[in-house]
């Protein structure tokens, strides 16, 4: 009776976790570059006491989270400091950080930034631009050109440092996002898009399908749980009254 208690339970903490998790989810469905989450779930046999044969029962455990790292797609917003990439990579910014979130700002310093203020990194460092920059492109392999004051012809200044790590890669969460990875990247081939950005891939739909079905698979270990409760209320009276 015990391990179908606990069985429950177990099944009950890990439902709410998915639940968890799928609500931050849709709360980032309106996020550029968002990555979702997705949960890693394990199954192992209940261990037998002394003496105690196994009964096949298994209890689930929760065995970490794992970020997609599957495209968003990509709208236009004619905005000449958005980019958006095509292809697997993600943009390198100061402090060891990576986003896919392309929405870029220019900082009082002249410094090319992600929405936050985090520098985008170049391949000569943190990318700067001149004072007098009056207009900026951004090519499909990352160079940065700009038009200065009194000038028609652009110059380049640097080109932004697109950082592949693979699919397989331990990925972290640095808040905002930005990511974090171990070990080292390798230049990326992928494509940037000027004047688009790439949306979050979570899809809202698939989502709320997945909640939908976590709440009830929730609720049946509740009722689980409560009819053990209540078996083992009603062993425990009968053995009082002997």
């Amino acid at each position: 009776m015990y391990k179908g208690m606990y069985i429950a339970v177990s099944g009950a903490v890990l439902m709410q976790t998915q639940m968890d998790t799928i609500t931050q989810n849709l709360a980032n469905a309106n996020t550029a570059g968002y990555k979702k989450d997705t949960l890693a779930f394990k199954d192992y046999l209940v261990q037998p006491g002394a003496g105690i044969e196994p009964d096949g029962r298994d209890m689930s455990d929760y065995s970490g989270s794992k970020i997609d790292q599957s495209s968003g797609t990509t709208v236009s917003t004619g905005n000449k400091l958005d980019i958006a990439l095509e292809g697997d990579g993600f943009i390198a910014l100061d402090g060891n950080r990576y986003t896919r979130r392309g929405d870029l700002k220019k900082d009082s310093d002249g410094y090319l930034t992600n929405h936050d203020g985090i520098k985008v990194m170049g391949t000569g460092g943190p990318i700067q631009l001149p004072a007098d920059s009056v207009e900026i492109n951004i090519d499909l392999g990352g160079k940065v050109s700009v038009v200065q004051a009194g000038n028609t012809q652009p110059t380049q200044i640097d080109t932004i440092q697109i950082t592949n790590f693979g699919l397989d890669a331990n990925m972290g969460k640095a808040g905002d996002g930005m990511y974090t990875f171990s070990g080292e990247g390798t230049p990326s081939t992928a494509t940037i898009k000027q004047g688009y950005i790439e949306t979050s891939n979570v899809d809202p739909i698939k989502e709320m399908v997945q909640m939908i079905e976590t709440q009830r698979e929730f609720e049946s270990y509740q009722k689980a749980i409560q009819m053990f409760n209540s078996a083992t209320e009603k062993v425990t009276s009968q053995l009082g009254s002997l």
